[in-house]
């Protein structure tokens, strides 16, 4: 009897949940990863997501491809362990991205995505009637055609038949949640970025909305980051695999997420994610503005992530070996590194040339979407090693401008910076990194940080830990490589840093006439 119920026991013991799963629903996939306390992956799914570009500056995609590609993804999670494992889930999300949705969840028209430019004239408009720099006090968010506000003001004067029938508007979070859980709550993190967060009340501005013409109704409940927020249904749990009354934590979005996730709450740090877009922040305590940072809540219980993005990241690599230098970067002929090798070889300052990377307009410090990018100094002794690196020391010089700035104004002194993304991987980048920032850049192993960001919160959520610090501190992977700063080189990159500085004021009037004649001609 005694042998029996020990193994009885020890059963019970092994089914205990030991996992949590961070669901990363990105723009073009969701991810779902089972993670452990030590935060190691112990299983993965991954589905894709559709996205329509209907006409110039119009992104969009069906919110039921949200749900469904969260479904596919947890399902093959479930498959692989057991879902009595699973302690908790929470998700990361694409940010600025919003469906309008009626109180049953069906989708009234298809979601707008945060690449989408349709109301770049409200969002002028509304800030020479409501006052930019009000905006930018009471939300965080300096006037910037990406935030949910914008669309929202155009969906109410452009399509106001729709807009009359809506009863939530909710980001990716919010309505996961929702099919999760039957509940419409969100994340204070993922909402944050919609435009219409009091961002010292932690709550809907009711000033911003009263002046977008926008009812307090139809936006969600909040919680705070590491909240429990409702359970899994039991329909969702036949979807999912999941097993019915999962807890579901509030996470947020996929930017304060993966620094969360590559351990940005400990002082004297900043993650910089080298990704489609690059994106770099820094966790305070103090709530801060500044042109060079978009202001966001933290995963955490309290603070913020000081945040400057680049949006043309990768995004310009690829686009420029691919359309200007005729290379692949993704194909298996060993393309990138010739490339990178003859990039290595050019000198600092790329042989005379330099480049704005304002591809996707600019953002920090300039806040300028109708901006475009420049690359200067040409000549018939250019090479493509040249042309190649002047776009990563471009990247790298725009960084340390803005984190420079951000610094100061954060009152922060960063000793190092964590870098994750697809581009970490190229040791040439992260050098030059290193030298322009004059800091220490460290090389993480986590591959996907936003979703053990979320992870970390679902950890503390259920109880594994007593803050989200805790468990980042203790899930946050160690560094792979180390990079350190070349004085030498630093120095000659500080001297480029003051010409870089003063590119941008010398053509941004030719800019802007060229942006208003592409607009008239229809461009």
């Amino acid at each position: 009897m005694a042998v029996s119920t020990a193994l009885a026991l020890g059963k019970v013991a092994a089914m205990a949940p030991d996992l949590v799963i961070g669901i990363d629903s990105s723009t073009s996939a969701t991810k779902a990863i089972a993670w452990d306390r030590n935060g190691r992956s112990v299983a993965e799914g991954r589905a894709p997501i559709a996205m329509s570009n209907p006409r110039s500056g119009y992104f969009e995609q069906d919110p039921a491809q949200w749900w469904a590609s969260a479904v596919a993804a947890l399902r093959t999670v479930t498959a692989t362990v057991s879902p009595r494992r699973i302690a908790a889930l929470a998700i990361s999300n694409q940010r600025e991205t919003f469906g309008l949705f009626d109180e049953q969840g069906e989708a009234l028209r298809p979601a707008t995505l945060w690449l989408d430019e349709r109301a770049r004239q409200k969002a002028r408009r509304f800030g020479e009637a409501f006052g930019a720099a009000r905006v930018h006090a009471i939300s965080g968010k300096p006037l910037d055609v990406i935030p949910c506000l914008y669309r929202m003001i155009w969906f109410r004067e452009e399509q106001p038949e729709i807009f009359a029938r809506v009863e939530r508007m909710a980001e990716v979070h919010g309505y996961l949640v929702f099919r999760l859980s039957g509940r419409w709550v969100t994340s204070t993190a993922s909402a944050d970025p919609m435009g219409v967060l009091d961002m010292r009340a932690i709550d809907w501005s009711n000033e911003i909305l009263e002046a977008a013409g926008v009812a307090r109704r139809m936006m969600l409940d909040l919680a705070r980051p590491g909240t429990v927020v409702g359970q899994v249904t039991q329909e969702a749990a036949t979807l999912t695999g999941l097993r019915e009354g999962t807890p579901i934590v509030a996470g947020g979005g996929d930017g304060q997420c993966a620094g969360t996730g590559a351990g940005v709450l400990q002082q004297g740090s900043a993650y910089i994610n080298l990704g489609t877009a690059v994106v770099s922040g820094s966790f305070g305590t103090e709530y801060v503005c500044d042109p060079a940072f978009r202001t966001e809540n933290a995963i955490a219980e309290d603070g913020y992530i000081y945040e400057t993005c680049l949006r043309a990241g990768t995004f310009l690599v690829d686009w420029m070996a691919r359309e200007m230098l005729g290379v692949d970067l993704h194909g298996c002929n060993g393309e990138l590194e010739a490339l990178e090798a003859e990039a290595a070889a050019s000198p600092i300052g790329a042989g005379g040339i330099m480049l704005l990377p304002y591809w996707q307009g600019v953002m920090d410090p300039h806040w300028n979407s109708g901006a475009r990018g420049v690359i200067a100094g040409l000549s018939g002794s250019s090479r493509r090693g040249d042309i190649y690196r002047a776009v990563l020391e471009g990247i790298a010089l725009h960084q340390a401008a803005t984190s420079q700035r951000a610094a100061a104004a954060a009152h922060q002194d960063i000793d190092y910076f964590i870098a994750i993304g697809g581009g970490a991987k190229s040791d040439l980048w992260m050098q030059i990194l290193a030298d322009a920032l004059d800091r220490r850049v460290k090389r993480s192993t986590t591959v996907e940080a936003s979703s053990l960001g979320a992870a970390m919160a679902a950890a503390k959520g259920v109880g594994w830990f007593s803050t989200i610090s805790e468990a980042s501190l203790a899930m946050a992977s160690e560094s792979a490589k180390c990079f350190e700063p070349n004085a030498v080189h630093a120095g000659r990159y500080a001297e480029l840093l003051a010409i870089h500085a003063d590119l941008w004021p010398t053509i941004s009037a030719w800019n802007q006439r060229l942006a208003a004649f592409t607009e008239a001609d229809g461009g």
